[in-house]
């Protein structure tokens, strides 16, 4: 049974993870067997699932050193499922030989990823740690972490796709949301060589009387979305005849782009959909993603228990 397995807790396959990869590039495969010859798991160890009871507890633990070391900058991700070592994990491991989420609270970026989720916090920086939180507040806790790993997750994929995946992707989640109707050809990806500056359309009535027109851009967070790109959309929309526009981007708007959105709501409605908030919408429709498990916070049904008149 499995309670006479037990795999080292999440905190101790922090430092392991990075020697697995300390001598170049390594796959999520390479990792786990060297993971499993460190601590000596035995096949039973490497069955035992997580609570919920729907994932393995090695991969769990594996897939969250991943996540807290891209948070800390302590590792490259140079093509999906491989790994290698930044210029500061390097030199972490010239002079520590063991490594605790305690240790990772001294690098800003993993800090700032803290703040706010169910990770122990450095009382200098926060004011607060895990212990001043009632239950309920770390499982809602718990949830946002989990679910800020998810988006990010969600936006690798994505850039990962061609532009038209992305595209279609767009079309896809408004139609999710809502908009559009059900009849054939309500919504429908443009053609790249006549599109005009539209990437989409979305048809609020078979007649097409009222149209949404979409722009998608799949770009790095790096290159952000500014003024000229929504005048061109602004001016494509006028093109087309067409009021109401929404840019969707992988990536965010400087405040210059929100700005020319604000400054033609007198003849269009623009709507601007960052990452950020891409992400988010795709989790709360069902696009791109499914659900694992449900799990319902229960509480006294006072009307049960109060006496009769």
């Amino acid at each position: 049974m499995n309670f006479f397995y037990m795999i080292p807790s999440f905190q101790k396959f922090l430092y392991p993870f990075l020697l697995a990869i300390k001598n170049g590039k390594s796959t999520t495969g390479e990792v786990k067997e060297y993971l499993k010859d460190y601590f000596k798991l035995t096949e039973d160890d490497c069955l035992l699932k997580t609570k919920g009871g729907k994932t393995y507890q090695l991969s769990d633990r594996i897939n969250w050193c991943r996540q807290y070391f891209r948070r800390a900058l302590f590792i490259d991700i140079p093509q999906r499922g491989t790994y290698q070592l930044t210029d500061r994990a390097k030199e972490y491991l010239k002079h520590n030989n063991e490594l605790t989420i305690d240790s990772l609270c001294n690098y800003p970026e993993f800090v700032s990823f803290a703040n706010g989720h169910a990770i122990k916090k450095v009382e200098t920086t926060t004011g607060t740690s895990s212990t001043d939180k009632t239950p309920t507040e770390l499982l809602e806790d718990a949830y946002l972490t989990i679910k800020d790993s998810l988006k990010d997750e969600l936006l690798s994929q994505i850039l990962e796709k061609d532009p038209s995946f992305f595209e279609q992707l767009v079309v896809d989640l408004l139609q999710a949301m809502g908009y559009g109707g059900t009849f054939d050809g309500s919504a429908l990806v443009t053609k790249p060589t006549k599109d005009g500056g539209i990437d989409g359309i979305i048809k609020e009535d078979k007649l097409g009387l009222d149209s949404i027109y979409i722009q998608a851009k799949k770009w790095s967070d790096s290159h952000a979305v500014d003024a000229p790109e929504i005048q061109k959309f602004s001016g494509a929309l006028l093109s087309s005849n067409a009021t109401k526009g929404v840019f969707i981007t992988t990536s965010h708007f400087t405040s210059g782009a929100v700005d020319i959105a604000k400054k033609v709501q007198q003849t269009q409605k623009i709507i601007l959909i960052d990452g950020s908030s891409l992400t988010d919408y795709m989790i709360e429709f069902n696009v791109g993603v499914s659900t694992q498990k449900t799990y319902f916070l229960k509480k006294i049904d006072k009307d049960y228990f109060d006496d009769e008149d």
